[in-house]
């Protein structure tokens, strides 16, 4: 009995020696993330389904199976079920994703508006790149960088993608440049993504009257900024701008030519133009330094290449006087007083 038992033991072993060495190890599973506000899990990939479990965007998903354009997944929570490929972010681009976020959460805010139809967020400029996340018409976006791109002669799926997420695109015109802006999108349920999508696609909520008074100058409004606010004992506290622009179409080289500054004029009521200057090549971002003191001088920077060599302007308000500094110096800028 004892020689049998020790037989046993030895055989057991080489077993499990053997399989140890020759098995095949199990390839970690693939990892994805939710890509739409809600995903659907359903039963099956036929038309007869039913709903298994929803996941919120960004929650983490494991991939079982791949069937063409469906996916089986598996929640944190372990429910199972069936999705669209589409509603899927891979674990690079999700990488991808939150390496924009962080780069919009440090970069200065250069102007706000909202989504006026249904519009893509991509993770590079581009009709091509691949979407992160559709929005919805009305949805909030602050503005932080410009990119221009050469607009797809042949749209691929993507492209095609862009153009039926949003009505009225229009095809794509060979040698035709856009204009693309890295955007923050503020959702309803309180979260944030960033990506890249087509500038015209948002609508500017510049303060009154800067519209109306950009439209006199015809000045397309890029970019806009509160300098500082005066104190006025009819109208109380009252804010001092700075605005960018420039005239043409989209898919110029320079982000704006064109700069003025609006002061509160507390006799008159009303803005005026107190500074112009014109026949720019800017860069944003635009740098703003706060003033030491509430109501004291503010700085602005910005890269400019209007001479053909890229170089940094510094201007300096005080009070409504408007400044170029040069090498330390304070020279007198260009300044005009003109009624609304």
């Amino acid at each position: 009995m004892r020689k049998i038992l020790i037989g046993f033991l030895v055989v057991l072993a080489i077993g499990v020696t053997l399989y140890l060495r020759f098995r095949r190890p199990s390839s970690p599973r693939e990892v994805a993330y939710a890509g739409s506000r809600e995903v659907t899990l359903w039963s099956t990939t036929a038309q007869v389904r039913e709903p298994v479990a929803t996941a919120k965007y960004g929650d983490r998903l494991d991939v079982l199976a791949r069937s063409e354009d469906q996916v089986k997944v598996e929640t944190t929570s372990g429910s199972v079920g069936w999705i669209n490929e589409t509603d899927l972010l891979s674990a690079d681009l999700w990488q991808r994703a939150s390496d924009l976020e962080a780069m919009a959460a440090k970069s200065p805010v250069q102007a706000r508006g909202h989504t006026h139809a249904i519009s893509n967020l991509h993770v590079e400029a581009g009709r091509e790149s691949p979407r992160i996340r559709q929005l919805n018409k009305g949805v909030p976006v602050e503005l932080f960088a410009r990119k221009v791109v050469e607009e797809s002669a042949t749209p691929t799926a993507a492209a095609a993608d862009e153009k039926n997420a949003v009505q009225g695109t229009g095809s794509a015109s060979p040698g035709k440049k856009e204009d693309w802006w890295l955007v923050s999108a503020h959702l309803s349920d309180q979260t944030s993504v960033a990506g890249w999508m087509l500038g015209r696609f948002v609508d500017l909520d510049v303060p009154a009257p800067l519209p109306d008074y950009a439209s006199a100058a015809a000045m397309h409004i890029v970019a806009w900024f509160e300098l500082n606010r005066v104190a006025d004992r009819s109208a109380g506290s009252k804010p001092q701008y700075l605005l960018v622009g420039t005239r043409g179409p989209e898919g110029q080289t320079c982000d704006f030519t064109m700069m003025r500054v609006f002061t509160w004029g507390q006799r008159k009521q009303r803005y005026e133009t107190a500074y112009v200057e014109s026949k720019l090549c800017g860069t944003l971002p635009m740098n703003l330094k706060e003033p030491a003191m509430p109501g004291g001088d503010i700085i602005f920077s910005f890269e400019d290449s209007s001479s053909g060599t890229p170089e940094q302007r510094t201007y300096r308000m005080e009070r409504t006087a408007v400044r170029r500094l040069r090498e330390g110096q304070s020279e007198p800028g260009q300044r005009k007083h003109a009624h609304g």
